[in-house]
């Protein structure tokens, strides 16, 4: 197995029984660790498998280049660790990885529910540092924001339904010298309200700091 496992086993020497535990290598790379957690913040779902935790981030299969992007990143992470993709209905695809790295790592459980209800947000030691901030936007926003033109103009819109991580994309957007405003929108089912994020200003110089690559 390429992930944590406990066995028991016999000693090459005495023959008796012994318990031992492996543990692979979390990558601890600060920038690194802030991309995946924003990607996986926003389009992540941890489960447990085995009492292995399993992270699955989502992608559309019309980005194939984020697709490869999100397998090296992991791999990079974990490199002792399989990744691995599972097709799912429709046009999208899981990039999957275990270790039980992964909660303490990500600032969420895998048995408490969706991330909506454990409030998940934005970790303290990423929001403290300027390139971890911008390589965790760049993983929310190739995830779950949206770049477009309007009337010839580049747009950034980054949504959630979790009001904490609204929040800190914001302020995060802000702290790096930009003006995002924030709209709150009633939903009809589900949660209350979604919010957007969005950046209407100097949103090149934005993508040019950023570089998110939804391709």
């Amino acid at each position: 197995m390429s992930w944590e496992q406990s066995r028991v086993g016999s000693s090459p020497t005495s023959g008796t029984n012994m318990a031992y535990h492996r543990t692979p290598t979390l990558n601890s790379d600060k920038n690194l660790q802030a991309y995946i957690i924003g990607l996986a913040i926003g389009d992540g779902n941890l489960s447990c498998v085995h009492k292995t935790t399993r992270l699955r981030i989502s992608c559309d299969t019309k980005y194939p280049k984020l697709i490869t992007r999100i397998s090296e990143s992991l791999r990079l992470l974990l490199p002792q660790n399989k990744v691995s993709m599972a097709k799912k209905k429709g046009n999208c695809v899981d990039i999957i990885i275990y270790s039980n790295h992964l909660e303490d790592l990500l600032g969420w459980k895998a048995e408490d529910g969706p991330k909506f209800r454990q409030a998940v947000r934005v970790p303290k030691w990423i929001m403290e540092n300027k390139k971890c901030k911008i390589k965790c936007l760049q993983g929310l926003i190739e995830t779950d924001g949206c770049i477009y033109n309007d009337r010839g103009y580049p747009m950034v819109i980054f949504s959630t339904i979790i009001p904490k991580l609204a929040e800190n994309v914001k302020d995060s957007i802000i702290s790096l010298g930009f003006s995002p405003r924030k709209y709150r929108i009633p939903q009809k089912v589900g949660a209350q309200f979604k919010y957007q994020i969005r950046l209407s200003k100097d949103v090149q110089k934005f993508l040019d700091l950023v570089r998110p690559d939804k391709s």
